[in-house]
């Protein structure tokens, strides 16, 4: 079973005892992971966790529902805290540490007069309907690298505005970590593993599977390869009305490309400096809001 830790120093001890160590091939100085969650654990929070194994020798699992990235009106008081839980699931990926700290232990003073901001990136997509949430995200990430000082820490891709931020923040802060992004992972029937999936209803649980599906298609339709910025505003209405028909509510549908900078251009192209793009989503269905997004890429030798 992990080590459970609620206070900063009592981890920050223990941690100590590794940094400078070799490693069990005596080929380097053991590295320390860090995969951040708020709990109540699934699948997806599990591969990030054998990802991070993969790659360093001490894997820490930080625990904690961060009231600071709640909004008002948001579902911080229900959101579901099961730690018990997620310790027994930690425990069959061989997760060393958990660090669950309470909310006073993390801020002493709230809300915390420090901030930690991102810039414009926090005000597009999901920054527009949840303003000041990305400032929560950066300050606990923050205190999270500095309380662990990982050599690596593991995010999922299925948020991928809040990866491009942690990535930003690490480069502009020289924090001497590495992050790696980890692939969606998804049900059966391709809905993206989440959290909040459980505040579907029976009914909308079969439903929800088509906000992929929805993605999927666009993206086959882009792959083709150029597009006339027409074609692309008429495959987005297209996609945006099967969605809605279908009983979500949109947030957002939007192409970028994969640093997330708009798309300025009058056509849409496939280029040496634009290989890729990201269709990005976020909708609601019942209480659940959903994030997907769809990477676009097509073979430059066609």
């Amino acid at each position: 079973m992990p080590i459970i830790h609620h206070h900063i120093s009592a981890l920050r001890t223990a941690l100590q005892s590794y940094r400078g160590q070799k490693n069990d091939n005596q080929d380097g100085p053991q590295r320390i992971a860090l995969v951040p969650t708020m709990g109540n654990l699934h699948a997806g929070h599990l591969e990030l966790v054998k990802i991070a194994k993969q790659h360093a020798d001490i894997v820490v699992v930080s625990i904690f529902v961060n009231p600071t990235q709640f909004g008002a009106g948001e579902d911080f008081d229900s959101y579901p805290r099961t730690l018990d839980e997620d310790v027994a699931k930690l425990a069959t990926v061989d997760t060393d540490y958990v660090f669950a700290p309470s909310i006073e232990e993390m801020y002493p003073v709230l809300p915390p007069p420090t901030s930690v901001l991102a810039g414009a990136i926090t005000t597009q997509l999901c920054g527009q309907s949840r303003p000041g949430h990305f400032d929560g995200v950066g300050i606990v990430v923050s205190k999270l690298f500095n309380i662990v000082q990982p050599d690596m820490a593991v995010f999922g891709q299925k948020d991928y505005q809040q990866l491009a931020i942690i990535k930003q923040l690490v480069r502009d802060l020289s924090y001497p970590i590495e992050i790696r992004g980890a692939p969606i992972v998804r049900a059966a029937d391709g809905l993206a593993l989440s959290s909040r999936n459980q505040y579907l209803s029976a009914t909308e649980r079969e439903v929800a599977p088509v906000i992929h599906q929805a993605l999927q298609y666009l993206a086959k339709q882009l792959e083709r390869g150029e597009q006339s910025q027409q074609a692309v505003q008429s495959l987005l209405a297209e996609t945006h009305q099967h969605i809605t028909d279908a009983g979500f509510i949109i947030d957002y549908l939007d192409i970028r490309t994969d640093t997330l900078e708009s798309l300025t251009n009058d056509t849409v192209t496939f280029n040496a400096e634009n290989k890729s793009l990201m269709i990005l989503v976020a909708a609601w269905l019942g209480r659940a809001r959903l994030l997907d997004n769809q990477l676009v890429t097509v073979d430059q030798s066609l």
